[in-house]
């Protein structure tokens, strides 16, 4: 069985390259999410309600000792809480955000593997959970948040390293797959909340339906993985290295919102006019993008999940880090003036592309009357142009240097360069549990 048989050396050594850059990313996401109070409040709702027995893991940069699966479910929903994590155009989510806090958890609870091996299981569990999600959405007609597939993959995690048999490990993704939130991904675009993408609660489902199979606990099949409408999707695994169609966020805002954001940014390098000059934004782009109409966001979840917003902050500052979707930024005049000024108009021939393409025109007016448009843009960072190690490692430290400061963000850069030739775990580990910050 490919998921348990599969180790270090089987994996191409350009495919644990590509692993490293998700962990890296992952983590400086995390640290950043750290700061958010969905991420405070979820740390202390597991710390209250999540306590540990048997089996105990530390909360991601917290170190608080809970349940696995309280581990994850709080490691997943801080790293959701700044929408700046890796995804897959397919499933229309993210499969990094569950399997990171997932294997974490395992790991702390069961024992941790060597380094070589955590990055093994880590490539795994991308595979698996991508897959599981481009299936789903192959076999329902809903658009469920990234938490559904996401806990199929968690649960293929935790029957790997508790080496489970085929029939049980089986059991342990049909559980996940039949627990996790299958919640509708349009419901919290149209009213954006701390509920986010459900890969929170995905991580959770997952490493409790691992549990609970290994304790003998039976589940439905897993359609995602059984129904013979998707046996392609699982019959090149280990052939077809899925991980590397990830794309990377260069903003910390809804993929759906980036088009529009490279748009402008594009209009704004070209005519190097000021925000103070814009008197129009018009956005034409795809349905789903165009449900993102949040003009003056009260929190940063609402921030996170708007398209004239971040629109609007890239004007103003000329950048769009989590700066500009949190804090002051969410009160600053001419950011919200100008968030105001912008129009979302659908394009029938951008919808015809979605979702394997997201694209998105701007045309700004001018104070002076000049009408500026741009070309068709599409989100960086896609598979087919990924962003550069060097912009991946640069992003890291914008992320998280705020909050670990510039010597644990090296130290961190440090371990995960050489997880495929150290001899244990334990410098990564001890340098993503302690506190990063004074609460």
């Amino acid at each position: 069985m490919w998921l348990h048989s599969t180790r270090f050396t089987d994996i191409p050594p350009e495919i644990i390259a590509f692993a490293k850059r998700c962990l890296l990313d992952l983590v400086g996401v995390a640290a950043a999410g750290r700061t958010t109070e969905l991420s405070r409040i979820i740390h202390d709702h597991a710390a209250a309600h999540f306590g540990p027995g048997t089996a105990a893991a530390p909360m991601l940069f917290d170190g608080r000792l809970v349940s696995p699966a309280g581990a994850a479910l709080a490691g997943g929903m801080t790293i959701d809480s700044i929408d700046a994590h890796d995804g897959n155009k397919l499933t229309k989510g993210h499969t990094g955000c569950s399997q990171l806090p997932a294997l974490l958890a395992f790991s702390a609870a069961l024992g941790s593997p060597s380094p070589r091996e955590f990055l093994a299981d880590l490539v795994v569990g991308y595979e698996i959970a991508t897959r599981a999600g481009i299936a789903l959405h192959q076999t329902a007609p809903d658009y469920h948040t990234s938490g559904a597939w996401g806990a199929v993959g968690a649960a293929a995690l935790g029957a790997r390293l508790m080496s489970l048999d085929a029939e049980t490990t089986f059991e342990a993704m049909g559980i996940a797959e039949y627990h996790g939130p299958r919640s509708q991904m349009m419901r919290v675009i149209d009213h954006p909340t701390m509920l986010k993408d459900g890969s929170g609660w995905g991580a959770m489902a997952g490493v409790s339906a691992a549990y609970l199979a290994a304790d003998g606990f039976t589940g439905a099949p897993a359609i995602t993985i059984n129904d013979p409408e998707v046996a392609a999707l699982w019959s090149d695994l280990g052939e077809r290295w899925i991980i590397t169609e990830q794309y990377f966020k260069p903003y910390p805002v809804c993929r759906w919102a980036q088009p529009a954001v490279e748009a402008v940014l594009s209009l704004s390098e070209a005519f190097e006019f000021t925000a103070d000059q814009v008197a129009g934004v018009e956005i034409s782009t795809f349905h789903e993008a165009a449900r993102l109409a949040t003009a003056l966001p009260a929190t940063t979840e609402h921030a996170q999940y708007s398209l004239p917003f971040p629109v609007a902050a890239a004007l103003v500052r000329g950048q769009l880090g989590a700066g500009e979707v949190t804090a002051t930024a969410l009160v600053d005049p001419d950011i919200r003036r100008v968030s105001q000024l912008v129009t979302i108009v659908e394009d029938d021939a951008h919808n015809d592309a979605f979702p394997g393409n997201r694209y998105a025109r701007a045309t700004i007016t001018l104070a002076d009357g000049r009408r500026l448009t741009s070309e068709d843009h599409e989100p960086r960072g896609d598979p087919e142009d990924h962003l550069t190690d060097e912009e991946i490692r640069a992003k890291f430290y914008t992320f998280a240097e705020p909050v670990l400061g510039v010597e644990r963000c090296h130290a961190i850069e440090t371990a995960i360069d050489r997880l495929d030739t150290a001899d244990s775990l334990d410098e990564l580990v001890g340098l993503l549990y302690p506190p990063p910050y004074s609460a």
